[in-house]
């Protein structure tokens, strides 16, 4: 019999019985005692379970004594209809090496106990019999007190077996299941391990012991399987749900990623299925059912998997292989390196890499993320950077990065064994150029955004003066320019330095974070050729919007777990970019359509016309442009030409490459007396010592103009490409090239079909076709 403890000492008598103040609201279990030699008046209970208040412990540690024998579990008949699990109290039974949690109720109950098991909220399901086993009465001479007059034992129709991505299915049994309650197809199956056994007692076969084993929903490896709580759940009316494809499902999950109503959201998602199943009121409910749960699923859906940051990732590795090219645990000889590729991702590598260029945003929060971030870019149809891979780790070893890298190209070849890069793009001068070389052998391209950034985003920071910010930034510029005119760099920081000595702060963090590798870059930019302001402010572009998504203020707390780095970027930025895609590519979102392609200043430098630059003729000093949203406002470009131009408005204020020096830079590559572009000075000074470096009437002179030749060949083709305004023009102008030999030798004309080569299989026939022809010219000359 349970009572509840209030408070109150109880005396426990037999071998297990204890003295104790137990806390209120607990559950005492007992069992009286015979009374037969007792006074009058007097019982005496022994205590054969406690059940303590979760809420209440008093600093007892909430756990419950194990019962060994049956005889002391008491019987549970709840009096609503149907019962769970959740109105029971469950019992360990068994002894401190092997026990299980019990339950003992009516046997006229257990259907109502199944039915109300099916009936769960979070992970609605319906329970199989999987195994089951009968004794007819008798047929025990000796039988304990927890022997079984039937047992079965019940499963979720979701399991064992996992029909599901990743999952392994279960060797064919020996036996035949009883498969009239199972879930509705075996596809249906996701490996859920949540199931229970009924044992109808052979002592009292009035009642049944339930048995459960695991009251989890989940899969072996710990992951929500099915319901509302399961990102992939299908469940047993998916027949009558309508065809949604990966590109509307992917929609429909951007759109709530980025916030955007609901109510908006299905309006598209039943744009997008009507295309397939047409329109009524059935697909329409479906629908808003779909988008309802998905919203609710992605609401709920958390980082943590697990409070230990390092075993979350463990977890979140094994649940989304798909999306993962390489991965390396940390330990005492290898560092922690996570390398993510999501399959659209990959798509979009193959489709925008491929005899193109490779960009890389690395080291993106060394300084406030647990490990440092690295990104893989590819340039789209706009030219704008594309996220393609992400790659977390501390290490920057050649032999690590040549591991992940090695495994990138791995994963593209197995899409397309022919992928190759033309060109791949670093922007941090410590970069390993050996790894990329050996791994994607292709030339190396070198970008100073990252330089060009810091400094002036640390001037503005650093110094009051705006004449002296944008002195400084100017001195800095010609610095830069000054490597291909043999100027001695060393010489000119020095100066730079000393003529500046009064700006302490911006002296004294240029000396601790650049002069120690201040000569390493110039090296780079010396050796590798530069990349263009496109490029440059592609990448750009992509660090701010990946530092907006990340460094927001309701994430600060979370900028040390790892997990919540791979969440934020496989949710939010993934489904951003794709939305982005989508938009440009299927010409709908247009709002959305018109933000991405004004995302990048090189593409809203060319909204402003010509006529809203006006260069200074005395001194070239600086540059007006007309802002396009006020026309009483002039920008000052000051220094045109340069790359290291010191603008006046808000965006370049912030450390960005802003639109007005883009467009004042384009209007002065048109005019003499303005300097080149780095990338062009870069790009000639290459050349220079490409033919300065033979010796006469050599073959390294021979290889030379080849070389120089085919790349000047080359960037004719992409000028000539670019500039057209159809391609229609340009495959005119494209060689002729013959396919076979006959094609090309009959009465000196072409063929007017195209010849296939031929194959072994036709040699005959075109033999016995030539034997015949000389037969006919033979007798024709005969007549």
């Amino acid at each position: 019999m349970p009572i509840v403890a209030d408070r109150v000492k109880l005396q426990g008598l037999g071998p297990r019985s204890v003295g104790r103040d137990w806390p209120q609201g607990s559950l005492v279990y007992l069992r009286k005692l015979s009374s037969d030699k007792l006074p009058e008046g007097i019982i005496l209970y022994n205590v054969v379970g406690v059940k303590l208040n979760p809420e209440q412990q008093f600093g007892i540690p909430q756990k419950m004594d194990i019962i060994e024998s049956i005889l002391d579990i008491p019987v549970q008949d709840p009096k609503e209809e149907e019962f769970s699990s959740a109105d029971l109290n469950w019992i360990k039974f068994g002894n401190p090496e092997h026990h299980d949690d019990v339950a003992l109720i009516p046997y006229a109950r257990v259907d109502a106990f199944i039915i109300g098991e099916c009936s769960n909220v979070e992970c609605p399901t319906r329970f199989h019999i999987e195994r089951g086993r009968k004794r007819s009465k008798g047929s025990l001479k000796e039988c304990k007190n927890d022997e079984y007059l039937e047992y079965r034992l019940y499963w979720c129709s979701f399991g064992p077996e996992n029909y599901g991505e990743g999952g392994g299915i279960l060797p064919s049994r020996r036996y035949r299941l009883n498969t009239r309650n199972r879930a509705a197809r075996p596809q249906s199956m996701r490996g859920c391990t949540c199931h229970f056994v009924v044992k109808r007692l052979y002592a009292r076969p009035s009642l049944a012991l339930l048995v459960y084993n695991d009251r989890r929903h989940v899969n072996k490896s710990g992951f929500v399987c099915h319901g509302p709580l399961d990102r992939d759940a299908i469940g047993p009316g998916a027949k009558k749900i309508p065809y949604i494809c990966s590109e509307i499902q992917q929609q429909t999950m951007s759109m709530i990623y980025l916030g955007i109503p609901e109510e908006n959201v299905l309006e598209k998602h039943i744009e997008g299925i009507q295309r397939y199943c047409g329109s009524n009121a059935k697909v329409n409910s479906l629908a808003s059912q779909y988008v309802h749960k998905l919203g609710m699923i992605i609401k709920r859906s958390t980082h943590e998997l697990d409070l230990d940051d390092q075993a979350s990732i463990r977890m979140w590795v094994e649940r989304n292989k798909k999306s993962i090219f390489f991965y390396q645990d940390s330990s005492e000889a290898d560092p922690f390196i996570l390398g993510i590729q999501t399959e659209w991702q990959l798509q979009q590598m193959i489709r925008f890499g491929h005899r193109s260029i490779m960009a890389v945003d690395s080291t993106f929060g060394i300084k406030r993320l647990k490990y440092p971030l690295c990104t893989l870019l590819v340039f789209d149809s706009r030219q704008h950077a594309l996220p393609v891979a992400w790659i977390i780790t501390r290490s920057f070893a050649k032999l690590d990065v040549s591991k992940w890298m090695k495994a990138l190209l791995v994963r593209a070849h197995g899409i397309d064994i022919g992928w190759k890069v033309n060109g791949f793009l670093i922007d941090d001068a410590a970069a390993e150029i050996d790894s990329i070389r050996d791994v994607f052998c292709c030339p190396v391209l070198f970008s100073l955004w990252r330089a060009r950034r810091s400094w002036l985003r640390n001037i503005i920071k650093r110094s009051i003066n705006v004449e002296v910010q944008r002195e400084m930034f100017k001195r800095l510029g010609k610095i830069v320019y000054s490597i291909w005119s043999g100027v001695d760099s060393q010489v000119a920081l020095e100066e730079f330095t000393q003529d500046f000595v009064d700006q302490t702060s911006f002296i004294e963090y240029f000396k601790a974070s650049w002069m120690p590798k201040i000569e390493m870059w110039i090296d780079m930019m010396k050796t590798l050729p530069l990349a263009s302001q496109e490029a440059s402010g592609a990448i750009e572009a992509y660090h701010v919007k990946l530092k907006v998504k990340l460094y927001d203020d309701s994430h600060l707390g979370a900028l040390q777990r790892v997990d919540w780095l791979v969440h934020k970027l496989t949710t939010e930025l993934h489904s951003s970019y794709w939305l982005d895609r989508y938009a440009d590519e299927s010409d709908s979102f247009q709002n959305v359509k018109e933000e991405y392609i004004a995302s990048t200043s090189w593409h809203r430098a060319l909204q402003i016309p010509d006529t809203s630059v006006t260069l200074e003729d005395n001194n070239h000093l600086f540059a007006k442009v007309l802002s396009q949203k006020d026309s009483n406002l002039t920008h000052l470009v000051w220094n045109p030409g340069s790359e290291f131009a010191f603008c006046d408005c808000e965006w370049a204020m912030q450390g960005n490459l802003c639109k007005h020096v883009i467009k004042v830079n384009m209007i002065c590559k048109n005019h003499q007396a303005y300097q080149s572009s780095m990338s062009f000075q870069s790009f000639r000074e290459i050349l220079m010592n490409l033919w300065r470096k033979p010796a006469d009437d050599s073959v390294a002179l021979d290889q030379a103009v080849a070389w120089t030749h085919q790349m000047l060949d080359q960037i004719q083709k992409l000028v000539e490409l670019n500039s057209a305004n159809d391609i229609g023009s340009v495959v005119n102008n494209l060689p002729l090239k013959w396919v076979s030999k006959k094609g090309r030798t009959f009465v000196g004309k072409p063929s007017s079909t195209l010849s296939l080569p031929s194959s072994s299989k036709s040699k005959p026939l075109d033999s016995a076709a030539r034997k015949k022809n000389r037969k006919r010219k033979r007798l024709s000359r005969l007549r």
